[in-house]
């Protein structure tokens, strides 16, 4: 067997296993656990679906697989489940990041809808997330590349528990979002545009923790599938970043 095949270990699979499906009806369904494995490794190199290594089975089985299954929200709701039992309420940061969507013939109509926009980087899509106080993703939502984080982190943080405090950076300085924090009972650990006439006080020793939620999205582009989105449906883009998250923090 060929070492840079990716394989669930005894431990990930356990943690896998009590959350997916067990509505099979008519034929059984292939090994989940080759075929996930299958799937983490298109993730993780980058490759066409096609191209998937025949130790997995069949290419048209892992790819049906991983689609079938974003369609149904499991991916999304695998990351959810398994990232619940580690939220913390005591600091949590948000931030967001770009990727980058190849240029593709039939992408530009309704490319909206599905979270692929224009912006300074050129056509891309935005990850925004949530991550507790040790930078593991509790929450993720996708826009397109040219959507301003602030409403985004209203629908963001309405996701979880409020927690004591919430670090961001400038580009979250909003006196509608300080104060939405505020009434959650959340401190805003956010620093002042340059042009806020009244400055808010922040705590500079607790905003250095912030590079953790920035290191967090490093982690995720390792996984080659996500660093430069290749899926033309967003919730196939959506349930690729929720699968990887899983994978790294929480299985």
């Amino acid at each position: 067997m060929r070492s840079n095949l990716f394989w669930l270990s005894d431990e990930q699979w356990k943690r896998i296993q009590p959350h997916l499906p067990t509505d099979v009806r008519g034929v059984e369904r292939a090994d989940d656990r080759r075929v996930i494995s299958g799937i983490v490794h298109v993730l993780k190199s980058g490759c066409r679906w096609c191209d998937c290594p025949p130790e997995y089975g069949p290419p048209t089985t892992i790819y049906n697989r991983f689609v079938r299954w974003a369609r149904r929200g499991i991916w999304e709701s695998l990351f959810r489940e398994l990232a619940r039992n580690g939220r913390s309420t005591d600091t949590q940061m948000i931030d967001s990041t770009h990727e980058s969507a190849p240029l593709r013939s039939g992408w530009k109509r309704g490319e909206e809808k599905q979270a692929i926009g224009r912006s300074r980087g050129g056509r891309n899509t935005k990850i925004h997330a949530l991550a507790d106080v040790k930078g593991r993703l509790i929450a993720i939502l996708l826009t397109t590349g040219a959507a301003h984080d602030r409403p985004v982190a209203e629908r963001l943080i309405r996701r979880v528990k409020p927690s004591q405090r919430m670090l961001g950076d400038k580009a979250y300085d909003s006196a509608e979002l300080r104060e939405d924090l505020h009434e959650r009972g959340t401190k805003p650990v956010i620093p002042n545009r340059c042009n806020r006439k009244q400055p808010f006080s922040f705590s500079k020793r607790i905003y250095k923790l912030r590079w953790r939620i920035e290191s967090a999205f490093n982690r995720l582009k390792d996984f080659r599938r996500i660093a430069t989105r290749y899926d033309r449906l967003a919730r196939n883009y959506l349930a690729s970043v929720c699968l990887a998250a899983a994978l790294v923090w929480w299985i």
